[in-house]
Protein backbone atom coordinates (compact mmCIF):
# COMPACT_ATOMS: atom_id res chain seq x y z
CA UNK A 1 0.00 0.00 0.00
CA UNK A 2 1.24 3.62 -0.86
CA UNK A 3 1.68 6.16 1.91
CA UNK A 4 -0.08 9.14 1.34
CA UNK A 5 1.56 11.84 2.89
CA UNK A 6 -0.82 14.57 5.02
CA UNK A 7 -2.09 17.20 3.71
CA UNK A 8 -1.66 20.49 4.87
CA UNK A 9 -3.49 22.75 6.50
CA UNK A 10 -2.80 26.92 7.46
CA UNK A 11 -0.56 27.65 9.85
CA UNK A 12 2.36 25.04 8.42
CA UNK A 13 5.67 24.74 7.59
CA UNK A 14 6.75 24.01 3.98
CA UNK A 15 10.44 23.94 3.34
CA UNK A 16 12.04 25.74 0.32
CA UNK A 17 15.17 24.03 -1.23
CA UNK A 18 17.62 23.23 -4.18
CA UNK A 19 18.39 19.93 -3.95
CA UNK A 20 19.93 20.36 -7.91
CA UNK A 21 20.68 23.15 -9.83
CA UNK A 22 21.83 26.81 -8.57
CA UNK A 23 19.10 29.41 -8.12
CA UNK A 24 19.08 32.74 -7.53
CA UNK A 25 17.21 33.74 -4.31
CA UNK A 26 15.40 36.62 -6.13
CA UNK A 27 13.84 34.09 -8.69
CA UNK A 28 11.92 32.09 -5.35
CA UNK A 29 10.72 35.50 -3.56
CA UNK A 30 7.34 35.53 -5.44
CA UNK A 31 6.93 31.50 -4.83
CA UNK A 32 7.67 32.36 -1.21
CA UNK A 33 5.12 35.20 -0.93
CA UNK A 34 2.46 32.69 -2.14
CA UNK A 35 2.98 30.56 0.10
CA UNK A 36 2.49 32.88 2.77
CA UNK A 37 -0.62 33.62 1.29
CA UNK A 38 -1.97 30.52 1.04
CA UNK A 39 -1.56 30.50 5.03
CA UNK A 40 1.65 28.43 4.96
CA UNK A 41 4.79 29.20 7.07
CA UNK A 42 8.16 28.94 4.70
CA UNK A 43 11.31 27.69 5.85
CA UNK A 44 14.56 28.58 3.22
CA UNK A 45 16.93 26.14 3.00
CA UNK A 46 20.73 26.81 2.68
CA UNK A 47 20.93 25.39 -1.08
CA UNK A 48 18.29 28.54 -1.99
CA UNK A 49 20.56 31.05 -3.76
CA UNK A 50 23.43 29.30 -2.70
CA UNK A 51 25.71 28.22 -5.91
CA UNK A 52 28.79 25.77 -6.38
CA UNK A 53 29.35 26.07 -9.97
CA UNK A 54 26.30 24.67 -11.85
CA UNK A 55 24.99 23.33 -8.33
CA UNK A 56 23.32 25.00 -5.64
CA UNK A 57 26.02 23.93 -3.50
CA UNK A 58 28.46 21.15 -2.91
CA UNK A 59 27.32 17.23 -3.14
CA UNK A 60 27.60 17.30 0.62
CA UNK A 61 26.13 20.94 1.23
CA UNK A 62 23.00 19.71 -0.93
CA UNK A 63 22.55 16.29 0.98
CA UNK A 64 22.56 17.58 4.33
CA UNK A 65 20.02 20.73 3.47
CA UNK A 66 17.61 18.05 1.88
CA UNK A 67 17.95 15.51 4.61
CA UNK A 68 17.35 18.85 7.27
CA UNK A 69 14.02 18.81 5.73
CA UNK A 70 13.19 14.74 5.58
CA UNK A 71 14.10 14.95 8.86
CA UNK A 72 12.35 17.39 10.86
CA UNK A 73 9.36 16.59 11.79
CA UNK A 74 7.48 20.35 11.89
CA UNK A 75 7.90 20.73 8.18
CA UNK A 76 4.92 18.93 6.32
CA UNK A 77 6.05 19.07 3.02
CA UNK A 78 9.21 20.52 0.61
CA UNK A 79 8.70 22.43 -1.95
CA UNK A 80 12.27 21.70 -4.25
CA UNK A 81 12.83 25.33 -5.86
CA UNK A 82 14.12 24.10 -9.16
CA UNK A 83 15.34 20.74 -11.00
CA UNK A 84 18.27 21.04 -13.47
CA UNK A 85 20.57 18.14 -12.48
CA UNK A 86 22.32 16.62 -9.14
CA UNK A 87 19.55 14.64 -7.30
CA UNK A 88 21.07 11.66 -8.61
CA UNK A 89 24.49 12.16 -7.25
CA UNK A 90 23.19 12.73 -3.72
CA UNK A 91 19.87 9.95 -3.79
CA UNK A 92 21.69 7.00 -2.13
CA UNK A 93 23.33 9.04 0.74
CA UNK A 94 19.32 9.41 2.21
CA UNK A 95 18.59 8.51 5.35
CA UNK A 96 14.87 7.87 5.90
CA UNK A 97 14.70 6.63 8.85
CA UNK A 98 12.85 9.87 10.29
CA UNK A 99 11.08 10.27 7.10
CA UNK A 100 9.20 6.77 6.68
CA UNK A 101 7.89 8.33 10.75
CA UNK A 102 6.96 11.23 9.30
CA UNK A 103 6.38 11.41 5.39
CA UNK A 104 5.32 14.70 4.20
CA UNK A 105 5.31 16.08 0.34
CA UNK A 106 8.14 16.58 -1.93
CA UNK A 107 7.14 18.16 -4.84
CA UNK A 108 8.61 18.97 -7.99
CA UNK A 109 9.76 18.17 -11.27
CA UNK A 110 12.53 17.73 -13.77
CA UNK A 111 15.55 15.82 -11.92
CA UNK A 112 13.57 16.06 -8.98
CA UNK A 113 11.94 12.75 -10.60
CA UNK A 114 14.83 11.02 -8.86
CA UNK A 115 13.47 11.57 -6.26
CA UNK A 116 10.31 11.32 -6.78
CA UNK A 117 10.73 7.55 -7.93
CA UNK A 118 13.07 6.75 -5.50
CA UNK A 119 10.25 7.63 -2.50
CA UNK A 120 7.62 5.53 -4.66
CA UNK A 121 9.95 2.37 -5.09
CA UNK A 122 11.75 2.55 -2.13
CA UNK A 123 9.34 3.79 0.73
CA UNK A 124 6.07 3.43 -1.10
CA UNK A 125 5.55 6.93 -0.46
CA UNK A 126 3.48 9.47 -2.80
CA UNK A 127 4.83 12.51 -4.06
CA UNK A 128 3.91 15.80 -6.25
CA UNK A 129 4.77 16.02 -9.44
CA UNK A 130 4.47 19.95 -9.65
CA UNK A 131 5.19 23.95 -10.65
CA UNK A 132 8.36 24.83 -8.68
CA UNK A 133 9.66 28.29 -7.67
CA UNK A 134 9.82 29.60 -11.05
CA UNK A 135 6.14 28.88 -12.21
CA UNK A 136 5.54 31.27 -9.47
CA UNK A 137 7.23 34.46 -10.96
CA UNK A 138 5.14 37.29 -12.73
CA UNK A 139 2.23 36.79 -10.85
CA UNK A 140 2.06 33.00 -12.30
CA UNK A 141 0.79 32.01 -8.50
CA UNK A 142 -2.76 33.03 -10.35
CA UNK A 143 -2.57 30.72 -13.20
CA UNK A 144 -4.61 27.38 -13.15
CA UNK A 145 -1.44 24.76 -13.03
CA UNK A 146 0.21 27.10 -10.19
CA UNK A 147 -3.11 26.76 -8.16
CA UNK A 148 -3.44 22.90 -8.82
CA UNK A 149 -0.27 22.85 -6.62
CA UNK A 150 -2.39 24.67 -3.73
CA UNK A 151 -5.48 22.58 -4.38
CA UNK A 152 -3.62 19.33 -4.28
CA UNK A 153 -1.76 20.30 -0.96
CA UNK A 154 -4.70 21.06 0.75
CA UNK A 155 -6.42 17.57 -0.14
CA UNK A 156 -8.52 17.97 -3.33
CA UNK A 157 -9.00 15.42 -5.47
CA UNK A 158 -7.66 15.91 -9.14
CA UNK A 159 -9.84 15.64 -11.89
CA UNK A 160 -8.17 17.05 -15.09
CA UNK A 161 -9.58 17.38 -18.50
CA UNK A 162 -8.17 18.58 -21.92
CA UNK A 163 -8.84 18.33 -25.62
CA UNK A 164 -8.23 15.37 -27.43
CA UNK A 165 -4.95 14.80 -29.69
CA UNK A 166 -5.38 12.80 -33.47
CA UNK A 167 -2.65 10.39 -32.21
CA UNK A 168 -4.69 9.26 -29.05
CA UNK A 169 -5.44 5.34 -28.36
CA UNK A 170 -9.67 5.85 -26.98
CA UNK A 171 -9.63 4.04 -23.86
CA UNK A 172 -10.12 3.50 -20.43
CA UNK A 173 -7.30 2.87 -17.45
CA UNK A 174 -6.89 2.97 -13.86
CA UNK A 175 -4.05 2.46 -11.75
CA UNK A 176 -1.42 4.25 -9.81
CA UNK A 177 0.07 7.04 -10.90
CA UNK A 178 3.24 6.95 -11.65
CA UNK A 179 6.07 8.89 -13.91
CA UNK A 180 8.04 12.34 -14.68
CA UNK A 181 10.60 13.51 -17.05
CA UNK A 182 11.08 10.65 -19.56
CA UNK A 183 15.43 11.18 -19.46
CA UNK A 184 15.26 11.15 -15.83
CA UNK A 185 12.67 7.77 -15.79
CA UNK A 186 15.28 6.26 -18.77
CA UNK A 187 18.45 7.64 -16.44
CA UNK A 188 16.92 5.15 -13.49
CA UNK A 189 16.63 2.20 -15.44
CA UNK A 190 18.92 -0.99 -13.55
CA UNK A 191 18.56 1.42 -9.83
CA UNK A 192 17.06 0.79 -6.67
CA UNK A 193 14.86 3.70 -7.82
CA UNK A 194 13.42 2.60 -11.04
CA UNK A 195 9.92 2.85 -11.67
CA UNK A 196 7.80 -0.67 -12.00
CA UNK A 197 5.45 -0.20 -14.27
CA UNK A 198 3.16 -2.88 -14.10
CA UNK A 199 -0.69 -2.35 -14.14
CA UNK A 200 0.58 1.59 -13.79
CA UNK A 201 -0.39 4.59 -15.74
CA UNK A 202 2.80 6.25 -16.50
CA UNK A 203 3.46 9.57 -17.52
CA UNK A 204 6.33 11.41 -19.51
CA UNK A 205 7.72 14.40 -20.89
CA UNK A 206 10.67 16.61 -21.67
CA UNK A 207 12.71 19.65 -22.62
CA UNK A 208 15.52 20.41 -25.02
CA UNK A 209 16.19 17.39 -26.09
CA UNK A 210 17.53 16.15 -29.39
CA UNK A 211 15.15 13.85 -31.53
CA UNK A 212 16.93 10.98 -31.76
CA UNK A 213 17.48 11.03 -27.99
CA UNK A 214 13.89 10.81 -27.92
CA UNK A 215 14.06 7.99 -29.88
CA UNK A 216 16.15 6.30 -28.28
CA UNK A 217 14.95 6.65 -24.78
CA UNK A 218 11.57 4.93 -25.73
CA UNK A 219 13.59 2.04 -26.99
CA UNK A 220 15.29 2.13 -24.24
CA UNK A 221 12.10 1.85 -22.13
CA UNK A 222 10.69 -0.82 -24.71
CA UNK A 223 13.88 -3.30 -24.39
CA UNK A 224 13.37 -2.62 -20.05
CA UNK A 225 9.96 -3.97 -20.64
CA UNK A 226 8.48 -1.02 -18.89
CA UNK A 227 5.99 -0.09 -21.31
CA UNK A 228 5.06 -3.60 -22.62
CA UNK A 229 2.25 -4.17 -19.24
CA UNK A 230 0.55 -0.64 -18.70
CA UNK A 231 -2.68 0.04 -17.51
CA UNK A 232 -2.56 3.45 -19.69
CA UNK A 233 0.42 5.76 -20.90
CA UNK A 234 0.19 9.54 -20.80
CA UNK A 235 2.48 11.98 -23.14
CA UNK A 236 2.90 15.50 -21.75
CA UNK A 237 4.60 18.34 -23.74
CA UNK A 238 8.12 17.55 -25.21
CA UNK A 239 8.75 21.28 -25.58
CA UNK A 240 12.30 22.83 -27.01
CA UNK A 241 12.82 19.91 -29.09
CA UNK A 242 16.02 19.83 -31.51
CA UNK A 243 16.68 18.11 -34.40
CA UNK A 244 20.51 17.50 -36.13
CA UNK A 245 22.10 18.90 -39.35
CA UNK A 246 20.78 16.45 -41.12
CA UNK A 247 16.95 15.84 -39.82
CA UNK A 248 15.88 13.11 -38.23
CA UNK A 249 12.79 13.08 -40.32
CA UNK A 250 9.78 12.75 -37.84
CA UNK A 251 8.51 15.45 -35.45
CA UNK A 252 8.42 14.25 -31.68
CA UNK A 253 4.87 13.16 -30.97
CA UNK A 254 5.37 11.07 -34.48
CA UNK A 255 8.55 9.29 -32.59
CA UNK A 256 6.49 9.03 -29.54
CA UNK A 257 3.77 7.22 -31.64
CA UNK A 258 5.84 4.70 -33.67
CA UNK A 259 6.54 2.75 -30.56
CA UNK A 260 3.47 2.73 -29.07
CA UNK A 261 1.78 0.50 -32.13
CA UNK A 262 2.40 -2.89 -30.49
CA UNK A 263 0.40 -1.78 -27.47
CA UNK A 264 -3.19 -1.61 -26.85
CA UNK A 265 -3.76 0.60 -23.54
CA UNK A 266 -5.32 3.86 -23.70
CA UNK A 267 -3.04 6.52 -24.94
CA UNK A 268 -2.98 10.48 -24.35
CA UNK A 269 -0.83 12.94 -26.07
CA UNK A 270 -0.17 16.71 -25.39
CA UNK A 271 -1.58 16.32 -21.44
CA UNK A 272 -0.74 19.53 -19.90
CA UNK A 273 2.03 18.14 -17.63
CA UNK A 274 5.85 19.81 -18.91
CA UNK A 275 8.64 21.93 -18.81
CA UNK A 276 6.28 25.06 -20.08
CA UNK A 277 3.42 26.96 -18.16
CA UNK A 278 0.80 23.97 -18.59
CA UNK A 279 2.16 21.68 -15.87
CA UNK A 280 -1.08 20.39 -13.34
CA UNK A 281 -0.06 18.86 -10.16
CA UNK A 282 0.09 15.02 -10.33
CA UNK A 283 -0.08 12.50 -7.34
CA UNK A 284 2.78 10.12 -7.71
CA UNK A 285 2.11 6.84 -5.92
CA UNK A 286 -1.95 7.84 -6.45
CA UNK A 287 -4.96 5.60 -7.61
CA UNK A 288 -6.34 7.77 -11.07
CA UNK A 289 -8.64 7.02 -13.83
CA UNK A 290 -8.08 8.25 -17.80
CA UNK A 291 -10.48 8.15 -19.88
CA UNK A 292 -9.70 9.04 -23.42
CA UNK A 293 -12.24 9.81 -25.67
CA UNK A 294 -13.12 11.12 -28.71
CA UNK A 295 -13.07 14.37 -28.09
CA UNK A 296 -11.68 15.02 -24.55
CA UNK A 297 -9.48 12.96 -22.55
CA UNK A 298 -10.10 13.15 -18.27
CA UNK A 299 -7.91 11.98 -15.26
CA UNK A 300 -9.44 12.45 -12.22
CA UNK A 301 -7.97 10.74 -8.76
CA UNK A 302 -9.77 8.34 -7.68
CA UNK A 303 -7.69 6.81 -4.92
Amino acid sequence: MITIPPYLKKGDRVGLVCPSGFMPYEKTTECIQALQEWGYEVVVGNTVGHQFHYFSGTDAERLADLQNMLDDPGIKAVLCARGGYGMSRIIDQLDMHAFQKNPKWLIGFSDITVLQAHLYQTQLTASLHAPMAGAFQEKGAENEYVVSLKKALSGERANYVCPAHPLNRMGTAEGELIGGNLSLVAHLIGSASSYQTKGKILFLEDVGEYLYNIDRMLIQLKRAGMLSSLSGLILGGFTEMKDTVTPFGQDVFTILHSHLTDYDYPVSFDFPVSHATPNYALKIGVVHRLEVGETQVRLREIG
